[in-house]
């Protein structure tokens, strides 16, 4: 059997851009992408604190250390510039790893420059 399970997340990041008309995906900065181990065209979910709203598609690179997070094409119509974010990676593993899975999650400040990554287990995510 397998699980599917959170492999990476990058954690309440800011949406600088927005643009409807676009071929869509999500454009990050890819330096929160080789923190958070995600590579180009990979589907990710988006949750969006502000309105609620989530959405899956896959990621583009944007500019290196721009602090891109844009939402693009349909998208778009999901949130506005300024409202934070969370994206997730999944991945499947078998059932005996999904025991001790240790996904990776990335911080970030403001202005979506990385400040912390870490890998917790289950038993460290108590709220």
């Amino acid at each position: 059997m397998f699980r599917e399970v959170c492999r990476a997340k990058l954690h309440r990041l800011i949406v600088t851009g927005a643009e409807l008309l676009y071929d869509g995906s999500l454009t990050l900065d890819p330096e929160l992408m080789e923190a958070a181990g995600i590579g180009p065209w990979e589907k990710v979910q988006v949750l969006n604190y502000h309105t609620g709203d989530r959405l899956q598609t896959d990621v583009m690179r944007g500019v290196a250390g721009s602090g891109a997070v844009a939402l693009n094409g349909p998208a778009a119509r999901l949130g506005r510039v300024g409202d934070a974010v969370t994206v997730i990676a999944y991945a499947l593993v078998d059932d005996g790893a999904a025991r001790d899975w240790r996904p990776t999650i990335v911080f970030a400040d403001e202005h979506n420059r990385v400040t912390a990554v870490k890998s917790v287990s289950a038993d460290q995510m108590v709220v």
